[in-house]
């Protein structure tokens, strides 16, 4: 059976708590567009396609209890500022002509189709980039339970895995909330690849015993010139992976772009709270009072990444995303860059 991040029931959002696994599997009912914003704010659901997803399901949710519109778009729109699909989703739906409650729903039901669709092309399109017998290392949780469905890094190693490319896979346990090793480790294991989970900071050696063949990560902002924002430690693999001569991709659906950003440099980047550092499941683990700096995520350089997939191909140095790619639909995709 598929793992998924979330079901819609039509008078309500039943959402896979995240927080929980990989020990316990508790789903949690949404019923308002307050308490979806909660639920993206508090990492219930994360994964920047997910979390346009859930925003799109929690204004479906505020036109069903006759809510106003601008305030729910702008209390999800503040759940979490680096994640542009959250953006991209409360965009289009508030161009929609008709916002009645059948239609936002079946709007938000759409996106959430699409992104299923859009992930399983990025894997197509991934796959052909991945090596024959390829040892491939990742970061963060990219896979079912940060999307629609199949992936977007994870979904490329899926594709590729299914296909017999794969020789191993290397999951970053990704600090601060071990995403990694708690979401990553649990896809694997439920799809039988092999793999082993690592500390985030056992990647460089790892490279310097010539294990790793291929690098690929997700994204949760990609800026006009291919500055990437994407979960805390991606920049460092990316260096690496520069300093190693190995391929480092980028795998992210249109919606994840955003070419009104120029650069990275003026990508909102989330700070988390410290307690996600200094506690281990409500266990201090730090001296009372140690100060903490805890940013969710970093920006890597384009010309750091070797490949951007999208749903609508492989995307080459030097990036130039115009505005008008991110609300393209799938089967209008910009031709591939190769």
């Amino acid at each position: 059976m598929a793992l998924v991040a979330m079901r819609w029931h039509g008078d309500g959002l039943v959402m896979l708590d995240q927080r929980r696994l990989p020990t316990e599997e508790v789903w949690v009912e949404l019923r308002s567009w307050r308490e979806v914003a909660k639920a993206i704010e508090q990492m219930v659901v994360r994964g920047a396609p997910a979390i346009g997803v859930a925003a799109a399901y929690g204004m479906a949710l505020a036109a069903r209890a006759g809510e106003d519109w601008n305030v729910a778009r702008a209390g999800l729109a503040a759940s979490r500022p680096t994640a542009v699909n959250l953006f991209w989703a409360l965009d289009r739906l508030d161009r929609l002509s008709d916002k009645s409650p059948e239609s936002v729903a079946q709007a938000a039901q759409q996106i959430e189709s699409e992104d299923r669709a859009m992930n399983e092309a990025i894997g197509v399109h991934g796959a052909e980039l991945v090596p024959a017998e390829a040892r491939i290392l990742t970061i963060c949780n990219t896979g079912s339970l940060a999307t629609a469905g199949h992936g977007t890094a994870l979904g490329i190693i899926r594709t590729a895995w299914a296909q017999g490319k794969v020789k191993h896979v290397y999951s970053c346990e990704t600090r601060p909330r071990q995403q990694g090793l708690r979401l990553t480790a649990f896809e694997l294991m439920h799809d039988e690849i092999p793999f082993h989970s690592i500390v985030d900071s056992a990647a460089a050696s790892l490279m310097q015993k010539g294990q790793v063949d291929w690098i690929v990560a997700g994204a949760d902002r990609i800026a006009a010139n291919g500055d990437t924002a994407n979960k805390i430690g991606t920049y460092m693999l990316a260096v690496l992976a520069h300093h190693h001569k190995i391929p480092f991709v980028i795998a992210a659906p249109s919606s994840t772009l955003d070419p009104l950003q120029p650069t990275g440099s003026s990508i909102p980047i989330e700070e988390r709270a410290a307690d996600e550092i200094t506690e281990m499941d409500g266990v201090r683990i730090a001296p009372a009072g140690c100060p903490v700096w805890n940013p969710g995520f970093d920006v890597t350089p384009g010309e750091l990444i070797h490949a951007i997939v999208t749903e609508g191909g492989v995307w080459r140095r030097p990036y130039a995303f115009r505005p008008g790619d991110e609300r393209a639909e799938p089967q209008a995709r910009p031709l591939t860059n190769r």
